[in-house]
């Protein structure tokens, strides 16, 4: 077993470790013994840093999850000038980057919102925060498009954004209930084709 000489490494460690048993097997059966077995903590350092594992799910959320997004969709749109182009890069990326078994298991955010949010409301409204943030960060890319005269000066930001992260996260549920990443493939061609569609 690790040592406690290093408390915040060990934090981060065990927060990644749950968020990849939560990915893989979900928040309800997700193991502590299996997160800790994966780091080679103790239980000792667990309970250090987590009261319980609620409070180490909500700290998944709000830390990893909440800067994936962030860092994936939200800092690209921002510096981009044409959003449509870059969505466009950022799905492809996203799809280079993950390998096959975190494309098959769905997108980390919707699987807990699917599974927690008529079951804690902790976990509803943590969730929902990322995805506001996501929803007006696209929105707000989307206007500066208008703008730019690159985006359709007809459609309104925030229904448009809505579509388009739920779209996201359906292509990423498909893929994972058929097993396939050809559906994933598939499903992001579609929704290309779609963004060009916002084209003036």
């Amino acid at each position: 077993m690790k040592s406690f000489r290093d408390p915040t490494g060990h934090r981060r460690t065990i927060l990644e470790a749950a968020q990849k048993e939560f990915h893989r097997s979900g928040f309800r059966a997700a193991s502590l013994s299996r997160i800790l077995a994966s780091t080679g903590l103790t239980k000792g350092a667990l309970y250090h840093h987590f009261p319980n594992k609620r409070a180490l799910g909500y700290a998944v959320v709000e830390e990893l999850l909440e800067k994936m997004v962030e860092e994936d969709w939200l800092i690209p749109l921002e510096s981009c000038q044409d959003p449509l182009d870059c969505l466009k890069t950022r799905l492809r990326s996203a799809m280079e980057r993950a390998g096959e078994e975190d494309l098959l298991l769905g997108c980390p955010v919707n699987n807990l919102a699917l599974e927690m949010s008529t079951e804690d409301e902790g976990f509803r409204l943590r969730v929902g925060r990322i995805y506001d943030r996501w929803l007006k960060g696209l929105a707000l890319a989307l206007r500066r498009g208008q703008e730019g005269g690159l985006v359709r000066a007809d459609l309104e930001p925030l229904p448009t954004a809505t579509f388009i992260v739920g779209a996201l996260a359906g292509c990423r549920s498909l893929a994972k209930n058929a097993k396939s990443l050809e559906v994933m493939a598939a499903c992001g061609q579609s929704l290309e084709v779609y963004l060009d569609s916002l084209r003036p």
